[in-house]
């Protein structure tokens, strides 16, 4: 199944201990990028939880945030940081020695200094588990968006595609008829000129013209590409990348097209092309 880089899904635990809730935003990016937001508390548990991510995640630029509130427990112990208190002492100490007065001398302000003051809970480990436990239950309904997201991806492709497959069919049996017309307005102009030609290097040059003019290596080609990203489609799995690079490559066909375009039939045709693959590109950017 196909799955979509853009997606969001939050969850929330209440316990005695305390109320935490996870939220996760997914947009689009070529690596996979994750920001975690956490609680100071909580900063022990960053490397596990990357690994968590790391498992559920492909690609995107996500960003985790981890709320807490306190309840209303008595098993608590307040720490203080006594290498950083030491540290803001010696700045504040230096900041004097220059003839500033600090209006942080207050203790009350350097206990609200970050990670100064650090708040223990009596059984942090299972406060630990449950967070992760959490964390983990919050990337499988990441999970369930990014497929709900993704099938409607899949069914934009799929009509773009059937789009793209008339395009191609109608003027492959319109392709005959486009390059008869072409021989048939060349040779009128030669009649009205009355001019005096050679049979044989006349036919030379319509083969030419017509070699310049067939488009049906171009039309096989997209038709191959149409297979090959409805196949991709069905197969699923982390397949923005190869489904991008394809893009490319029926674009080009569809600009050879209009390249070798002698009527006006193909170059609208050529420009309805690279519509509806640019309408499929900008989607498929989104697709894990």
């Amino acid at each position: 199944m196909i799955k979509s880089m853009t997606a969001f899904a939050k969850q929330q635990l209440q316990r005695k201990a305390g109320t935490v809730s996870w939220e996760i935003r997914s947009v689009n990016s070529r690596y996979l990028d994750v920001n975690l937001r956490l609680p100071e508390l909580f900063r022990p548990l960053e490397p596990k939880l990357r690994q968590m991510a790391a498992k559920h995640l492909q690609r995107g630029k996500i960003d985790v945030t981890l709320r807490y509130q306190m309840g209303e427990v008595t098993n608590r112990e307040i720490v203080v940081n006594r290498s950083m208190v030491k540290g803001l002492k010696n700045a504040l100490g230096k900041l004097e020695q220059m003839g500033m007065k600090s209006k942080y001398t207050d203790p009350l302000r350097i206990l609200n200094w970050p990670g100064v003051m650090q708040v223990i809970e009596g059984d942090q480990s299972a406060m630990f588990k449950n967070i992760l436990s959490l964390f983990n239950k919050t990337l499988k309904e990441l999970d369930l968006a990014k497929i709900r997201e993704g099938n409607n991806l899949q069914k934009f492709i799929g009509q773009r595609l059937s789009g793209m497959h008339t395009e191609v069919m109608g003027i492959r049996k319109k392709l005959p008829k486009i390059l008869q017309k072409q021989r048939d307005k060349l040779l009128s102009k030669f009649n009205e000129l009355k001019l005096e030609f050679d049979s044989k290097r006349l036919e030379q040059e319509m083969l030419f013209l017509t070699q310049k003019m067939d488009v049906e290596e171009e039309l096989d080609r997209l038709g191959a590409h149409i297979k090959e990203v409805r196949r991709i489609l069905t197969k699923g799995g982390v397949a923005g990348k190869r489904l991008d690079f394809l893009m490319q490559e029926m674009n080009r066909e569809a600009n050879t097209l209009g390249a070798k375009s002698v009527s006006e039939i193909t170059t609208k045709t050529s420009i309805e092309l690279k519509v509806l693959i640019e309408q499929m590109r900008e989607q498929i950017q989104n697709i894990e």
